[in-house]
């Protein structure tokens, strides 16, 4: 059976990433997502890399990183977002922009 190269949750929580970067100067550097299961619920972990460029790239990281695990971030018709964290601190890379990786668990409704 052939997979959709992004799932449903998966493209809402991309969108949702993007808005909270007020949809301007990020690209999308790596997805993954895997399954996951547990007794009482499913669901799907995502690991996503976020390039910020531009000049004001490490203040508009700081902005859209603060508060990142407390976000009520809509994700649409897809489930919902049951946790989501940086999965390593921001780095700025050679030409000035900043890779951010982040971690999310989303759950189907």
């Amino acid at each position: 059976m052939n997979r959709p190269r992004m799932t449903s949750a998966a493209c809402g929580l991309l969108r949702a990433l993007v808005a909270r970067a007020g949809n301007d100067r990020i690209l999308l550097s790596d997805w993954t997502t895997i399954d996951w299961h547990s007794l009482t619920f499913s669901g799907e972990k995502h690991h996503a890399g976020l390039v910020f460029s531009g000049t004001d790239a490490p203040a508009r990281v700081d902005r859209w990183a603060g508060g990142l695990a407390e976000a009520d971030l809509d994700l649409g018709t897809s489930g919902f977002l049951a946790e989501i964290a940086l999965a390593a601190p921001p780095r700025t890379r050679d030409d000035g922009s900043v890779l951010v990786e982040v971690e999310a668990l989303t759950i189907a409704d």
